[in-house]
């Protein structure tokens, strides 16, 4: 036998050994389905968990009303932020969502918002909000489908304001839209999030709706029950931690404690 060759073996094999041991895993890729409100924190907030982790983050965002049903009909999501609460509990009554991995995350207020600069008001059943429309159209997300179109009519028909206006509603897919519509001047008017208001500076808020005429505006996340995607508790885990809420509390969101 030859000695030296039987070194060599030796040598490749514990070198091997020693770079299996060594090298780094191989980078994951998880999908997030985000509510559209939630466009700029979650960009930052999934570069920040690939610096860290080195695992990518894929962002699909939408109308909440949209991805649930995209989830409900098998769409390749690992993870879900939606901008109301009963679209997650629908799913996780269809059995669509890991029900123990759903945590309330963040909590948002509502608004009134105008194109360039506005007159401050106190948003209440003496407000008119026809006058401040002068003709022209409201901007609201789906009233009837996406949670910020329905946190809207809900406030607006709490007020007695919605009869009057609803016939001057221009609805869009999700809350984003309604915000450029006022931004560009296309709609005087619209009802977004807070946190939308302040993102972007072509708008100023007007008033904030009491929050007692509308339900409480919660973003609750959750892993797909059909992901087995190990990445999945970990980025959970990182949405609630230091990085990400000094992220989510820099454009305005509330951190809802565990």
């Amino acid at each position: 036998m030859n000695i030296s060759k039987v070194r060599i073996k030796m040598i490749r094999s514990a070198l091997l050994c020693l770079f299996l041991l060594t090298a780094p895993a191989s980078a994951g890729q998880i999908t997030v389905f985000a509510a559209a409100s939630l466009g700029d924190v979650l960009e930052d907030i999934g570069a920040a968990f690939e610096e860290s982790t080195g695992h990518e983050v894929v962002v699909s965002f939408a109308g909440s009303s949209v991805l649930a049903r995209q989830i409900e009909l098998g769409a390749p999501a690992d993870v879900f932020l939606s901008a109301n609460r009963d679209w997650m509990t629908r799913l996780i009554e269809m059995g669509a969502i890991d029900p123990d991995s759903k945590v309330d995350l963040l909590e948002n207020s509502l608004v009134l918002i105008g194109t360039g600069p506005q007159t401050p008001a106190e948003i209440d059943t003496d407000f008119d909000l026809m006058q401040r429309l002068d003709g022209g159209f409201l901007a609201m997300a789906l009233v009837d489908a996406v949670p910020a179109g329905i946190y809207g009519k809900t406030a607006l028909s709490a007020l007695g304001l919605w009869d009057a206006v609803e016939d001057q509603v221009a609805q869009t897919d999700n809350v984003r839209t309604a915000l450029t519509l006022v931004a560009t001047g296309e709609a005087p008017l619209g009802i977004v999030y807070a946190t939308d208001a302040k993102a972007e500076p072509r708008v100023s808020v007007i008033g904030t709706f009491p929050a007692d005429t509308h339900p409480r505006i919660v973003y609750p996340a959750a892993a797909v029950e059909a992901s087995n995607n190990p990445l999945n508790d970990e980025f959970l885990a990182f949405l609630q931690g230091p990085e990400a809420r000094g992220v989510f509390t820099a454009a305005g969101f509330a951190m809802i404690p565990d």
